[in-house]
């Protein structure tokens, strides 16, 4: 049937999810969740088998909460988004990231793999620190990245003077009623 989403990637069940939330405090010129309290959300493996981008993409469609915008590694500089909500998901290699910025005493660290993902509220400082998979012979890191509609328009902010009226819009940014992933129920809709 025209029109009808591809079927969902299978997930593990929901009570197995590993995931863990992180609220991140301020850290010089960038807020982090200090201004609205969301929390930074790191799903560890929660689909049942690794999917391919184009997997993911269509799961993402399928569910209708963040829709896929790109296929790129994170970028290195320590930079955060005032306008959206961001949803990645890894599909290949292997990464070490950073959220909450160089140098942040409540900074999360993390090493992802393929079907990891991760839910960076807006405020929240994201880089890149290295590509894992690219020294084992994986591939280089990428990711699928999505926002929530109407919100694909993403700035960039470095935590740098003059940003401060675009960090002003981060406490308006609506939240998700629906898990990127799970819809109903999922993390994302508990917090």
């Amino acid at each position: 049937m025209a029109g009808k989403p591809k079927a969902l990637h299978p997930l593990v069940p929901l009570a197995s999810l590993s995931f863990s939330t992180h609220q991140i405090p301020a850290h010089n010129l960038i807020p982090n969740t200090s201004l609205a309290a969301r929390p930074l959300i790191v799903y560890r493996a929660p689909f049942a088998t690794t999917p391919s981008a184009e997997q993911i993409e269509a799961h993402l469609r399928a569910v209708g909460v963040c829709f896929p915008m790109w296929r790129w590694p994170m970028y290195p500089e320590d930079h955060f988004h005032t306008t959206a909500h961001e949803f990645v998901v890894v599909h290949r290699g292997r990464g070490r990231l950073n959220f909450g910025g160089r140098g942040c005493a409540g900074a999360v660290e993390v090493e992802v793999v393929p079907g990891d993902a991760v839910l960076i509220p807006g405020g929240v400082s994201h880089a890149l620190l290295e590509d894992l998979g690219e020294k084992e012979g994986l591939g280089s890191f990428e990711m699928v990245g999505s926002y929530m509609e109407g919100s694909e328009h993403w700035d960039m902010c470095y935590g740098k003077h003059g940003e401060e009226e675009h960090v002003a819009n981060i406490p308006n940014l609506t939240w998700f009623d629906k898990d990127p992933l799970y819809g109903e129920g999922g993390p994302a809709a508990k917090c």
